[in-house]
Order: C-alpha cells, then structure tokens, then sequence
C-alpha cells in the first residue's frame, strides 16, 4: 500500500495546479483537506483491519462503475489491480450487470408512497460470488443497495452482511464507505462539468472571494 501524494478530487476531476478550480477549491482548505483525509481513512488506512484493502478497492471500483465515472472507474480499477487483479474483471462484470439509472425504491411514508419506484432489485449470481467469495459479493450487494435503492436501506438489509461475516465495525466502515465515494465522485464530476464552462467558473470563483 503506498498513500497517494495527489488530491484524489482534483485528480478525478482532472484539476491541475494552477487551473482556475485549483484556486477556487484552494479557498476552503478545510473542506479539501478532509475529502482527502476521508479517503485515506476509508481507502488507504493505516491499519485495515478485517475490512481489508482489496474488499475496500472492490467495493470502490464498483461504486464508480455503477456511477458511469469513467476516470473513477479506471482510478479505482488501477488500485485494485494493484492489490488482487484476479477480482478485476469479476467487479467489472458485475458492476455492468448491476448498473441501474436510479434511484428505484418504495418510500415508507404514506404521503410519499405514490412517488414510489420499481428498478433494478441486484443481487450477485453464482459466478460472482464464486470469484469474490461470499463475503465480498455481499458487500457489493449491500453497495448496490445504497446507491440504486436508498429509500430502502433498512436495518434487515444488514443481516446478509452479518451471515456473509461481516463484523459490526467493518459494516460500519462498509456504509461509510459507500456514502464517501457517493459524495467524492459527485463533487468530482461536479467540478468537470465546472471546468467544462468558463462563464460558471469565473462565476464561483466571484462568489467565493465576495464571501458568498
């Protein structure tokens, strides 16, 4: 495991010093500095505990899959395949299998129930839990759960984690994950669209130093 020295957000977003987006973001350097330090503490950590790299680099490849970020997809492929490249094309192909536009899912309250929706209900098949493990195809179960189906992310949904052995600590870390990598590609794939349109950046950059 090596600790990027690169703003990952400014790497996915294809930010380079010196670019009119390098000083926008470089005028709040809190929130910079912890999107990367959620990163290193979710991604990269010191001490991985039973949530091991490869399970945390899997799970990111196919968050960014299911995200359409090609630049994410590649950025997280590159670390897992570093790590075990064997999982590499299985992540892949199931990430293709899962894709799904999103969000689907029925809401609890009564006063939303009829802008309730019906998608994409993934779950892994046979040859994706036989080259991931159980384990692993559930995390990507429950990942898929968070991204395409929110409005059902209940407390059942977590006891396909436990029987797949997953341990209270790492489900935590697992969720938090997914909700990082939810905000991180976001905010990325904001700042492209940004770089991609001048007018709108010199907007930003306006508002921010008036204070805004």
């Amino acid at each position: 495991m090596s600790t990027p020295s690169a703003d990952i957000v400014d790497l996915l977003a294809g930010i380079r010093p010196g670019d009119a987006l390098d000083t926008v973001r470089s005028r709040r350097p809190q929130a910079r500095e912890n999107a990367q330090r959620s990163f290193e503490a979710l991604l990269e950590p010191a001490v991985p505990g039973d949530f091991s790299l490869a399970e945390r680099y899997a799970v990111a490849l196919f968050v960014s899959t299911l995200h359409r970020f090609a630049a994410a997809t590649e950025f997280y492929g590159d670390l897992l395949g570093d790590e075990a490249a064997e999982l590499v094309p299985v992540v892949t192909e199931a990430a293709a299998a899962a894709s799904a536009p999103g969000p689907f899912g029925q809401y609890r309250e009564p006063g939303l129930a009829a802008e309730s929706t019906d998608g994409t209900r993934w779950s892994p098949e046979a040859g994706v839990t036989e080259g991931l493990g159980i384990r692993l195809s559930a995390a990507l179960a429950h990942a898929h759960l968070l991204v395409v189906r929110p409005r059902e992310a209940r407390p059942d949904a977590l006891k396909s984690l436990v029987d797949a052995g997953w341990s209270p600590d790492a489900i935590v870390s697992l969720s938090q994950l997914v909700a990082f990598l939810t905000f991180q590609l976001r905010l990325a794939w904001g700042l492209r669209v940004l770089a991609a349109a001048p007018a709108s950046t010199s907007a930003v950059h306006t508002s921010i130093a008036e204070g805004v």
